[in-house]
């Protein structure tokens, strides 16, 4: 078996694992499925560079042939840098969730359970009112609400109408001293 096959099937088990991880409810075994996605593209990219050679700096009398590309090994470091920035982005989120919530799985949220129940035919799941963070927004609370608009739109006209009278005022008062 030669190096690349061994690479190949060492790449194949990666991405198998790392998909099957990041398909998980729990946030840490998310992670460590990106990062097993982002080592196996890494030498997706490893293998696909061709073959070996030497080093890609310049010496005379080495014809062009004989040097590696460089092309692959500049992706696999923006690869490695990138993966590194998801991971401690996806880290600092599993801390938070983990500080507020005692827990890194993700809850079922109720879309998800309509769409599971098969409710998902493009009509609103019904929430109880209790049951949402708006549940203090009673009767009693949008009347108040209806009313402190209306006021607001009079005061509002109100406002308008003086502004009216001034300039009528003004070109009245132009109009007798001229």
């Amino acid at each position: 078996m030669s190096a690349t096959l061994v690479l190949i099937a060492v790449m194949a088990v990666l991405y198998a694992s790392g998909v099957y991880l990041l398909l998980e409810r729990s946030m840490t075994r998310v992670l460590i499925g990106f990062l097993l996605v982002g080592n196996a593209t890494n030498i997706l990219i490893l293998v696909m560079a061709g073959r070996r050679g030497l080093a890609p700096f310049y010496e005379e009398g080495i014809p062009a042939e004989d040097y590696a590309d460089p092309l692959p090994q500049a992706l696999i470091l923006t690869a490695i840098v990138i993966t590194f920035g998801v991971s401690a982005f996806l880290m600092a989120l599993i801390y938070r969730s983990w500080r507020i919530a005692n827990a890194d799985r993700v809850q079922d949220d109720l879309a998800d359970v309509a769409v599971r129940s098969g409710g998902a035919s493009g009509e609103e799941p019904s929430v109880p009112d209790e049951d949402t963070e708006f549940a203090e927004r009673t009767r009693v609370g949008l009347l108040q609400e209806a009313d402190n608009r209306r006021d607001l739109e009079t005061a509002i006209d109100d406002s308008a109408d003086d502004d009216d009278d001034r300039e009528f005022r003004r070109g009245r008062t132009r109009g007798t001293d001229s």
